[in-house]
This record gives C-alpha cells, sequence and structure tokens, in this order.
C-alpha cells in the first residue's frame, strides 16, 4: 500500500451480510487509523444512509480486543488456556495434523467451514481451493438462503427484480417480511422518498411490530409460518373482484383453471383463522394492490425462515404477476439480484483443481460432528475444522449438538477470525484476521445493481492476515501449484474483473464499481419469465429449480404443493410447547457480528424475549423478570420484555447475543432444530415452539 496522506477521505464498501452493500466514505486518520465512516452521498441506492453499526465502525476496527497474534491451545478446550505462536509454528502444526488425518482417514475429515462474515468473494469464496486441491469435504450451503431462493425460483425461474431503486417511483411499497430499518436502511430510504414525492402507501407485513411497521401506511401483523395464506387469500380476492391482469395472465403466466379453483377455496375468511389477521385487513390489503398498478413488493428472507418457507416464497411473489404490476415502472418485485451477475469466479474458488469430497450440509454441524450417519452421508468422521468468515458455536442451529461436537478431543480446529468468538474459544488454533479496510477484495450487491471494489485502506493491526493469504500460505504448504498462488488479493480482483467482462480494475477503481443495471424489459420480466416459456409459473416447477442449481432434495417431490398455497408444516405447538418463538435479528447486532462494540452493547445489554402482556399475566411473569425458554433441545434464559405488537402465543428474542451473554452460558439457537427444511434444505430460525417459565 503507498503512503497515505493523512486525513482524507476514501472510498469503500461495506462487507458484511446485508444486501444493501452500502458505499462508503472512509475518514483515514492515518495509516493504522480510521475515523468517521458515512455512507456515499454520491451512490444512488446507500444515497448517504447508513446503519448505525457500521456508521461506528472505528469502534470494531480498532478494538482493544481484536486478536493479532496466533495462539495454540494449551488447556481444555474452551477453557481460555492459550499459548501465543509464530504464524510459521501455526502453519507447520496445521499443516502437519492435516496431511496426517489425510493418510489415516482420508481427505474428506477435513472440512474447510466457512459463510458471510465478508461477502467478499476473494476473502470469502477462496476457501473453497482447498477442497478443490485436496479432497477434503464440500460444504452445502443452507443458513442463510436455502430456504428463499427456491420459493422465487419456483416462480419466475431467475433470481433477478426490479431495480430497488425503483420503489422511488411506486404508488405502494410492499415490505414483506424484512424488517427493513434493522436489516437493510436503505429500502427505507427508497419507500419513504416514493411516499414524500408520490403519496405512495407503505405496507409492512411481518410477526411484530418492528421499527419497520412503526412507519408503515398499513402494518399487518400476522402469525409466523401463515405469509402463503395470507397471499393466496389475496388472489383470491383480486380474481373475485376482478382485480387481477387476465390479459397479462395469459401472456406471461401459466395461469389454468385448476388454478383458479384452488383459489377459489382459499377465502379472507379461511385466510384469517390461519394469519389471525381481521378479514377487514386482508381485504384491505387485497384491494390497495389490486388497484395500484405501481406496487412495488420487497420481499425478505425472514418470512421464509419457517419449515414452509419456500412455498411462502413463491405465493407472496405470486400476487404481483396476477395483478401484472411487473408492467410498471415502479412495480413488480424484487428479492435479490444475485442470479444476475455473470461472474467468472473459478479462479478464486480453483475450479479447475479437482471436485473435491462428499457435500455436508452447514446447517447440520452439530450433527457431523456427533456422528450422524445421514449427515456424514453414511461416511467416515470429521476429523479437522477450518472455519473462516462464520461463528457456528453460536450462530448454527441446535446449538447442543454444536458445542458436543466442537468439544470432541479428537478434533483438531482452526479458526481464523478477528475476535475471540464462541468458536474460536473452541479452537486449537486461532489465527488473527483481517477486516474489510485492511485488504482488497470487491463485493456484489444482492440487494441492486452493483458489484463495487473495496481497497485495501489502511494497515491491520498486528500480525493480522488476510483469508486468501492464509489459504494461498495453507495451499503451498501442502504441496498444491495453482495459477491462483502467485496473485495478491488485488491481482485476483483485476483476474476476476476481466474473465468476467467487466473490464480493467484500473479504470473500475476510478469510479469504484460495474453497474449491472438491467433494461426495463429485461428487468420487469418484459421477455418473459427464466422458465423456456417464458411463464411465470403459479404451478412452481420444483424440480427445475433442482436442476437449475444444483439443490439436494430433502424430501420427496411429491411433497410439495402443486400450486402457491399456504403450506402447513411447520413445527407444531401444543400442551407442552404452546409459544412460537422466531430468533428475529436485532438493529444493534448483524447475526453475532458487532456484539462486541461498547455502541451495539449499550443499545443491547442482555438478551430479552418480547411477550405478549397477556400471556405474561397468566404465566405470573412480571415486566423485567428473569425467564426461561425451553424445548426437548435445551432450555435458554432471557429477561421478559412486555410487548403488545404480537400476537398471542408469539415470543421474539432480537440478536444473537454471546453465549455467556445469557445466565446458563447457552445461546439462543440451543432451541432451533437443525432438521433440513423442505424442499432443498435450510434452517427454520423463525419456526420453533417452546415453553416459558419465570426463573
Amino acid at each position: 500500500m503507498n503512503a497515505i496522506a493523512s486525513p482524507h477521505t476514501a472510498r469503500s464498501v461495506c462487507p458484511h451480510d446485508c444486501p444493501s452493500t452500502c458505499a462508503l466514505d472512509v475518514e483515514i486518520i492515518d495509516a493504522h487509523t480510521i475515523g468517521r465512516v458515512r455512507g456515499a452521498k454520491d451512490d444512488p441506492y446507500t444515497a448517504g444512509v447508513i446503519c448505525e453499526k457500521v456508521a461506528r465502525y472505528a469502534e470494531r476496527i480498532h478494538h482493544a480486543k481484536r486478536l493479532t497474534h496466533p495462539l495454540r491451545r494449551v488447556g481444555k478446550k474452551g477453557a481460555g488456556e492459550w499459548q501465543r505462536i509464530s504464524w510459521d509454528e501455526a502453519i507447520d502444526e496445521i499443516v502437519s495434523r492435516w496431511l496426517e488425518i489425510e493418510r489415516t482417514d482420508g481427505p474428506e475429515a477435513i472440512w474447510p467451514y466457512f459463510y458471510a462474515g465478508t461477502m467478499g468473494h476473494v476473502q470469502r469464496d477462496g476457501i473453497e481451493r482447498l477442497r478443490h486441491a485436496r479432497g477434503y469435504s464440500l460444504q452445502y450451503d443452507t443458513i442463510c438462503t436455502g430456504t428463499a431462493w427456491p420459493g422465487y425460483l419456483a416462480g419466475a425461474g431467475r433470481l433477478q427484480g426490479v431495480n430497488p431503486e425503483e420503489m422511488a417511483e411506486s404508488d405502494c411499497v410492499v415490505i414483506w417480511g424484512t424488517n427493513a430499518v434493522a436489516t437493510q436502511v436503505n429500502v427505507m430510504t427508497h419507500a419513504v422518498r416514493a411516499r414524500k414525492e408520490r403519496g405512495a402507501k407503505i405496507v409492512a407485513i411481518d410477526i411484530y411490530r418492528n421499527a419497520t411497521m412503526e412507519q408503515a401506511d398499513m402494518a399487518l401483523v400476522l402469525r409466523p409460518g401463515t405469509d402463503g395464506a395470507l397471499a393466496v387469500a389475496v388472489m383470491h380476492i383480486l380474481l373475485r373482484d376482478n382485480l387481477a391482469d387476465r390479459a397479462y395472465m395469459a401472456r406471461y403466466t401459466d395461469f389454468s383453471p385448476e388454478f383458479e379453483a384452488h383459489l377459489a377455496t382459499r377465502t379472507p375468511e379461511w385466510a384469517a383463522a390461519i394469519t389471525g389477521l381481521a378479514i377487514a385487513e386482508i381485504e384491505a390489503f387485497a384491494r390497495l394492490v389490486g388497484t395500484t398498478p405501481r406496487t412495488f413488493f420487497r420481499l425478505g428472507y425472514g418470512f421464509t425462515r419457517q419449515r414452509n418457507g419456500a412455498v411462502s416464497m413463491h405465493a407472496a411473489l405470486s400476487i404481483p404477476a396476477m395483478t401484472g404490476a411487473w408492467q410498471h415502472i415502479g412495480g413488480g418485485a424484487f428479492h435479490s439480484n444475485s442470479g444476475a451477475w455473470k461472474l467468472d469466479k473459478s479462479l478464486i474458488i480453483g475450479a479447475d483443481m479437482g471436485p473435491g469430497g462428499r457435500e455436508l450440509d452447514m446447517c447440520e454441524i452439530g450433527k457431523v460432528l456427533t456422528g450422524d450417519a445421514g449427515a456424514l452421508k453414511g461416511r467416515g468422521p470429521v476429523k479437522a475444522l477450518f472455519i473462516q468468515n462464520t461463528n457456528p458455536v453460536n450462530v448454527a442451529p441446535e446449538q447442543g449438538l454444536t458445542r458436543a461436537g466442537f468439544a470432541r478431543e479428537d478434533l483438531f480446529t482452526v479458526v481464523h477470525e478477528q475476535f475471540m468468538t464462541d468458536t474460536a474459544a473452541m479452537a486449537d488454533i486461532v489465527l488473527p484476521a483481517t477486516m474489510f479496510l485492511e485488504h482488497n477484495d470487491y463485493y456484489r450487491r444482492g440487494g441492486h445493481t452493483r458489484v463495487l471494489f473495496g481497497p485495501k485502506l489502511v494497515e491491520a493491526p498486528g500480525e493480522c492476515r488476510s483469508n486468501f493469504e492464509v489459504v494461498n500460505e495453507l495451499l503451498r504448504r501442502l504441496g498444491s501449484d495453482h495459477a491462483s498462488l502467485d496473485l495478491t488479493d488485488r491481482q485476483m480482483v483485476a483476474e476476476t474483473f476481466r474473465r468476467s467482462g467487466f473490464g480493467e480494475l484500473d479504470e473500475i477503481e476510478k469510479t469504484g464499481f460495474v453497474d449491472g443495471a438491467q433494461p426495463f424489459g429485461q428487468a420487469h420480466f418484459g421477455d418473459g419469465f427464466g422458465w423456456p416459456d417464458g411463464r411465470y409459473r403459479f404451478a412452481p416447477d420444483w424440480q427445475g429449480v433442482a436442476d437449475a442449481k444444483g439443490y439436494t432434495w430433502v424430501c420427496d417431490p411429491s411433497e410439495m404443493p402443486r400450486f402457491a398455497d399456504h403450506w402447513d408444516v411447520n413445527e407444531r405447538v401444543d400442551a407442552e410447547t404452546p409459544f412460537r418463538l422466531a430468533t428475529s435479528p436485532s438493529r444493534a447486532f448483524l447475526n453475532s457480528t458487532f456484539a462486541e462494540t461498547p455502541g451495539s452493547r449499550k443499545r443491547q445489554p442482555e438478551p430479552t424475549v418480547f411477550i405478549h402482556p397477556d400471556d405474561a399475566a397468566e404465566l405470573g411473569i412480571a415486566e423485567g423478570d428473569p425467564v426461561t425458554l425451553g424445548n426437548r433441545r435445551g432450555e435458554v434464559p432471557l429477561k421478559a420484555i412486555y410487548f403488545a405488537g404480537v400476537q398471542r402465543g408469539v415470543l421474539i428474542a432480537e440478536g444473537i447475543h454471546p453465549n455467556a451473554a445469557h445466565r446458563n452460558g447457552v445461546g439462543i439457537n440451543t432451541l432451533i432444530g437443525s432438521d433440513p427444511v423442505k424442499p432443498f434444505g435450510g434452517a427454520a430460525f423463525h419456526d420453533t415452539a417452546v415453553w416459558v417459565k419465570r426463573g
């Protein structure tokens, strides 16, 4: 990195797991120090607005508890006893142990495990080269998108949609299943602009009255897992009241007499009993979208984190196909643009190095590490983990199994991290990692239309090394030879851009981005939807989705509903576990990230659970009482907060606090099941039956 002229402002991009991927203006104080972080005003989507977490990033990058040197465990696993070692010692031990495991147990006994602690492709996805070079176990990525993307693809055939900037040109913005104020604040920027400039109505649909709902003109608080029932009842009303665009459906969809007969039974009365909404609320929402051609459906991830999540996504997406909203500026739907980019990442992942080993489901890490034969695909145990960009001991479902697996003395675990997370605390070797301002990478906007370059702006503290550097060094020491090993992270970005047809990095760096905004007709599916006949599927093509994405079926295909529908397969509440729990995102944290910063800890100092006052009164629970939630998977203590913005029988626990923040040292994901969600896997983080008691 060249010498820094200080102080000045430099352009960067937020690396975290959020659809907004905000363009940032970062105050650089000197070669090691940053000041304020602001949203870039000249970026049309960021529009100068970023979340409070990233605005306080100096708290995180300069945190006193950052890991800065390699460490070796010297005491019992999890006891917190460490010895500082050199990088050479660390790499020597890792390579020696891995080669021995390869010899005695085979390469599939080693599992590189990662996810979205950074969304930069070079620093995130380079770990894949270890699998391809050595035959280590592959990872089936299910923890985030596995329940959402299939539902969207099953209808639209392509994972893309209307440019989110078009929300500002809408007359109605429906924010469905995402608390945008907390998780993607830029959605609100453009929705509120539509209200100010056009008088647009904002509709929020969710399971509790959160900060996004407080800004809505129409707020629909339904029971968890009932979004599909609302969607098909809306379509029933659209047909009943002649608000459906039959000409559009005839040209662009597979609408059929059989589907119409199916919807005839999905009355608002039927849906009210399932959703807990009033019939009048369902009718009013249907009339609003049916009489407002420029209606923009912003479909989030939250409502899909149910066992019927894929079906619910498909049902909600079907509404604009019935109204023909796609035809209009500011109309249609958007979930993710992840399928719109044609990036060539073959060099990053080492696709030419080899096929890799068996594929293990990341959501089943607890089962994998505790010897479940099905999770292991009938083969031998995992004997070594190499973890980057994720904190499974805290965030993975069925935490009890995950913790038991990490406690195995015969499991050799290496964690490359920025802080001593719950996962790092269970490692044998801990390696210090850089943060996004300390390395080069590029970031794809799943929630918008740009690929952005994030250059290295400051030097890392201590001996921190980037993910890319560490994987390269491991591969060299393991004896691999590949073109990627001769590149720096900046050169890898440049080569990936060339292979993807984007041009030269030196030119791209002048603006900081490549814009992939599609023409109106393509973004609005005016040239046809993504299936061979160009028609939207009211009868979802699940097998076509599996074929297109390489998904693995976790159920019999015949179990899936034939048409857009409500699917009653969620975890049952009963006399023993009568409450339905959702573990919703916190405004202060991003999964387990930011839980270490003073600003976030001040805003949410302890784990809490929202409970309806009437439910609390029946259980003898006072405001602020200590309570325990439990089910067959375990028990988790929290503090009760009275909250009338949920339906009775629903509990909301916001944020993923460190396990130690709970009185018994057990985190909230102890209660969440790791059974794969139909049809292709995933975790039902918002679909859990529990009991609750005082104390």
